[in-house]
């Protein structure tokens, strides 16, 4: 029953890399289509590298992975297709990252990734009637001087974009080395989120809430190591955009059964839950709320639980996430589960 329960349900997935979709064989599609050699002779020899020992280890693969990316086209089939995966999941709303400096450091301009990205948003609207909002992400392993210029080249775009956010290598590069871009991003209107506390320290999260004004967590599950910092999230209902399989991957924690997210859950956090980068971790949405529910033994309410968080902490206008909880509602009323 429960596993029917998680496809059932209404969920936005608010912490998913577009560039981080690009499964194997996509890859190898895209590369022959541009003649570019890769390091790899398979599908599986590449999938079989996909063993990472931490954040760094991930992240070079994945920038190498994105050298595939060089047309309108490439970047269309890419969000297109992660979107048929979230539709089969139940998604109904996504908020996808991407990484602008990640292409523009190879000659991929703006007009580029933009149009396919957005061309496959609005087809996948269109198609499956998942809803979206788009965060800009700088690079946090590049000077915030490059970050503020990347966002100045954004603003042709300024219409499309709802938010920045902050990814990349956490570990010596705090919030508050963007302090300057962050409030630049806020005089334009935009709102903004920011990973921390995933393999970097308590303190950046909290700088992250006191210094960027973010309005979500990305990752988040070391806050556990700050008792004052969880009793905080918990009361001004900070959301936590949590990434169980990816967490495993990179090793923050040894198993899905050592996983904090029931624990955070139980201690009133607005945890939800996501996929990252799902091509290279081993597992779209859907998979990482069955992990956890049969790793940590959550109950259907629990499940369900996670999906209206995830609706609470989506960008969504008001009347759209009373919609969606009303629907989660009946929902799990259909599947025998009492909601508050």
């Amino acid at each position: 029953m429960s596993t029917d329960l998680i496809t059932a349900l209404p969920k936005a997935e608010l912490h998913l890399h577009i560039e981080g979709t690009l499964e194997p064989e996509m890859v190898f599609r895209l590369a022959a289509r541009h003649g570019v050699k890769l390091a790899y002779d398979s599908v599986e020899a590449l999938r079989a590298a996909y063993d990472f020992t931490d954040l760094q280890s991930f992240l070079d693969l994945y920038y190498a992975g994105a050298d595939v990316l060089r047309d309108e086209q490439d970047f269309y089939d890419m969000t297109r297709a992660y979107l048929a995966r979230a539709a089969a999941d139940g998604v109904v709303h996504v908020e996808p990252f991407f990484d602008p400096q990640t292409h523009t450091a190879r000659g991929i301009g703006f007009e580029v990734f933009m149009s396919g990205i957005l061309r496959a948003l609005a087809d996948g609207e269109r198609e499956y009637g998942i809803s979206w909002r788009l965060i800009l992400c700088f690079l946090r392993h590049l000077s915030a001087d490059e970050a503020m210029a990347t966002l100045e080249a954004a603003l042709p775009w300024r219409a499309s974009i709802t938010a920045v956010g902050l990814d990349s290598s956490e570990r010596g590069h705090p919030p508050s080395k963007f302090v300057a871009v962050f409030d630049r991003a806020r005089a334009l209107g935009l709102l903004s989120v920011a990973h921390a506390g995933e393999e970097g320290p308590p303190a950046y999260i909290v700088e992250a809430l006191d210094l960027l004004h973010v309005r979500r967590i990305d990752h988040g599950v070391r806050c556990v190591e700050d008792a004052a910092l969880v009793e905080r999230l918990a009361r001004e209902r900070i959301p936590l955009t949590v990434c169980p399989l990816s967490n495993v991957k990179l090793r923050v924690f040894q198993r899905a059964a050592d996983h904090n997210l029931k624990a955070l859950l139980e201690r009133g956090l607005c945890v939800t839950v996501n996929s990252d980068d799902p091509a290279y971790f081993g597992g779209y949405v859907g998979d990482n709320y069955r992990a956890m529910q049969q790793a940590l033994g959550l109950s259907d309410a629990q499940i369900v639980q996670l999906a209206r968080n995830s609706i609470e902490a989506s960008f969504l206008d008001a009347a759209a996430k009373q919609r969606w909880l009303a629907r989660i509602t009946e929902v799990a009323t259909a599947h025998g589960v009492a909601t508050p």
